[in-house]
């Protein structure tokens, strides 16, 4: 790949012999590259060659003058890539010292783009429907009209102000009065409930006014709606509506579904709060100027649309229901965009009553053929990837880009940077819209103020579609890798659930890393939108607790857990602290963190082996004994779902998260065995003792099990069943 660089009219330093010797590649800084030295852009633009040019200030100039050059292959053919090295690396007072970082963010672009994945379309005409009072209808028509086709909904006059503001006179738009019940759908696909109450149906009304003149007690005004408290029934609006019919007071509330593209809602109290709503609606708030960014946003909104499923989600992995318990539902809870849910699904191999066929959940006579199974929306997913963080079992999984390509780039950076001489290199974790423009503003201060230390020399930017996207199997990869720290930037414009999995996420691998030996503070969460708060919050002192003394050079696997084992295996093989490094370690994790890694302990005095935990056991981590009553657990399967804690009907199972390493993590654990009852007719061995014996007790005053059929109880199966039909062929004999 041919790289252009280039120091800004001499604003950075770029060490050409050093990113020369980084990247395996002649590297020629130049000064002024897309103005007087453009030429040698043009040149380099003519060869077939891949192309990466470090400057996205210009990247419209480039692309523009690409276009225009005879001999250029097409994007399509041969695209241009652009990456930021000014403002991430070179625009800093370390800048002397960040060659090594330049060479690693040049040689990470200059990897292959991540694989397309299936996408989820949207198809919008611009049917936006506008909610609010009648003032807020008002501005938005004004700014909306010529570019949508509207639907306006009046919920009433707003609190605090005794005259409503006044509906326009033409009627243009179809106009509703009274309140929404509930929305559903995305863009393209809205669906909106709503119902009136008031006497005047607004879509009827001529807006003649004779219907003003004509109430005696004012009650009505230019919204033309009926303040129902003032009007004491004279009813004489009525005869002055006449013949229209716009007024009727013996009409009762009217219930009607819009089908929309678009909603703009601008209620004080949205009828949608998520905190990420769908896309195509929009909740301004009292801000005239996010009423302006959203109606230009929404002028753009029409036509048909693209977007990337960002996750794949494989059933048999998924911990979230067996026998029609729940147990993990991490990824439910987390959606800020409510994109993830339950739904009962038919098991492959069962068919439903008939008359309970189109049932979506199941009765109580259902429940057996169904399966609760996670499923997620396409549509209403935003891509932020925290249902796949938090998935202990990585049944969900980020699609794009994949982990492998996320790990491949984490993996490219961390060791162009070692290998270029950057001791200890840390990753600043940012999403590529709001954290790529705060720490451009922190470049930008830095060029200009010389207080402002800018991002430091060892910190490496690394933009996410969302922070969330990223967590604990690709952090430890990172420090095998040979990353000293992790820092993750938050603008404070993320859901508190994502920020509250994060911080869940830091303190289990702080948890484990300082178990292992690994001291002092590796992960930190950042949070602020300011340029200059976050220059103080980089200004700390560097981590200098040990890190592994060789770095790994395993690849991220599209399995969570493979990449987990594979990192946690590194980083206990180097580990400072000598008892984990030789394989004996067993590191106790906190509670209440969602941690995928961990134990389970069983009371032997409950348990009674009647082994529902093993059948209800999503990852195979609980097994049983085909040759002895034996209840056995694999620790390295365990996600810690805690189905087996529900399903016990015993109470005797309780969770243990930490993490056991050494062969005994992959070995079967026997956690509870016992004697088995020999069959007292003919001596075979079936169940256990103290099974036996309970049951024998709860049944005793059964009458299918009175007197001597008591003893079929003790009986193995086939006994049981010779016993009965003796018992019931002397019964026959017996009969006069």
């Amino acid at each position: 790949m041919k790289t252009l660089v280039c120091n800004c009219n001499h604003t950075m330093p770029l060490d050409g012999p050093q990113l020369t010797a980084a990247l395996g590649q002649t590297i020629e800084p130049h000064s002024q590259l897309c103005r007087r030295e453009i030429v040698r852009f043009q040149r380099a633009a003519q060869s077939t060659e891949p192309l990466l040019v470090a400057c996205t200030q210009e990247a419209k100039l480039f692309a523009a003058l690409a276009a225009q050059t005879e001999g250029v292959p097409p994007p399509d053919v041969r695209p241009i890539r652009f990456v930021n090295i000014r403002e991430t690396a070179g625009w800093s007072r370390e800048a002397k010292a960040a060659s090594p970082k330049i060479a690693a963010l040049l040689a990470a672009a200059a990897l292959p783009e991540p694989e397309p994945v299936p996408t989820a379309s949207y198809h919008s005409a611009g049917r936006c429907l506008v909610i609010g009072d009648t003032e807020s209808l008002d501005m938005a028509r004004k700014l909306l009209a010529d570019g949508l086709e509207l639907t306006l909904l009046d919920t009433g006059r707003p609190g605090g102000r005794a005259a409503p503001a006044a509906l326009p006179l033409q009627h243009e738009h179809p106009v509703h009065a009274g309140r929404v019940r509930s929305v559903r759908g995305w863009l393209g696909a809205f669906e909106v409930d709503i119902e009136s109450a008031n006497p005047v149906d607004l879509d009827v009304c001529t807006r003649c006014n004779a219907c003003l003149a004509a109430c005696p007690e004012g009650a009505i005004g230019l919204d033309y709606q009926i303040d129902l408290q003032r009007c004491t029934g004279h009813r004489d609006c009525v005869q002055a509506c006449g013949a229209i019919g716009a007024i009727d007071f013996n009409r009762g509330p009217r219930a009607d579904t819009l089908q929309v593209d678009l909603v703009l809602d601008l209620q004080p109290q949205p009828s949608l709060s998520l905190h990420q709503p769908p896309q195509g609606y929009y909740v301004p708030g009292s801000d005239p100027l996010a009423l302006v960014r959203a109606a230009t946003e929404l002028r753009d909104l029409k036509g048909s649309f693209d977007k990337p499923r960002f996750f794949q989600y494989d059933a048999k992995l998924c911990a979230h229901s067996r026998n029609t318990l729940l147990g993990c539902h991490a990824c439910i809870d987390i959606c800020s965009a409510q994109a993830v849910h339950s739904r009962a699904r038919l098991r492959p191999d069962q068919t439903p009553p008939i008359a309970e066929a189109d049932s979506i959940l199941p009765t109580a006579a259902q429940k057996k053929p169904f399966v609760e199974q996670i499923e997620i929306d396409p549509h209403l997913c935003v891509g932020c990837g925290a249902c796949t963080t938090v998935c202990p079992t990585g049944a969900l999984t980020y699609a794009y880009p994949r982990a492998p390509e996320i790990g491949a780039r984490l993996r490219t950076l961390l060791l162009t940077a070692q290998r270029a001489g950057l001791k200890r290199p840390a990753l600043l974790f940012h999403s590529q819209e709001a954290g790529a423009e705060l720490i451009g503003q922190l470049g930008r201060l830095a060029a200009a103020d010389p207080r402002v230390r800018g991002l430091p020399a060892h910190v490496i930017a690394v933009p996410l579609w969302h922070i969330a996207s990223v967590g604990m199997e690709l952090w430890l990869s990172a420090f095998s890798w040979g990353a000293a720290e992790i820092l993750v930037l938050s603008d404070n414009t993320e859901a508190p659930a994502y920020l509250h999995a994060l911080q869940g996420q830091m303190q289990l691998t702080e948890t484990l890393l300082h178990g292992m030996g690994y001291r002092g503070a590796r992960l930190r969460l950042l949070q602020t939108a300011d340029a200059r708060e976050l220059d103080a919050l980089l200004a700390p002192p560097r981590p200098t607790g040990a890190v592994p003394s060789i770095q790994a050079q395993f690849a991220a696997l599209p399995q969570k857990r493979g990449t987990l084992d594979l990192a946690l295996d590194h980083l206990i093989r180097h580990a400072p602290a000598q008892e984990v490094a030789s394989g004996a370690a067993v590191i106790p994790l906190p509670h209440g963190a969602g941690s995928p890694l961990g134990a389970i302990r069983v009371d032997a005095s409950r348990c009674t082996l009647c082994l529902s935990c093993v059948g209800a056991c999503p990852a195979g981590a609980l097994a049983d004994n085909p040759l002895a009553p034996q209840l056995r657990f694999i620790e390295k399967n365990c996600v810690q779902c805690g189905l087996c804690v529900k399903t016990c009907p015993e109470d005797a199972i309780r969770l243990e998260p930490r993490l056991l390493w050494g062969p005994q993590r992959s070995a079967p654990q026997v956690l509870n065995e016992a004697q088995p009852w020999r069959c007292v007719r003919c001596g075979k061995p079936f169940g256990t003792v103290q099974a036996i014996e309970q049951m024998v007790v709860k049944l005793s005053g059964h009458p299918a099990f009175a007197g001597d059929a008591a003893n079929r109880l003790k009986m193995c199966s086939d006994c049981r069943v010779i016993d009965m039909h003796t018992r019931a062929d002397t019964t026959i004999h017996d009969l006069p």
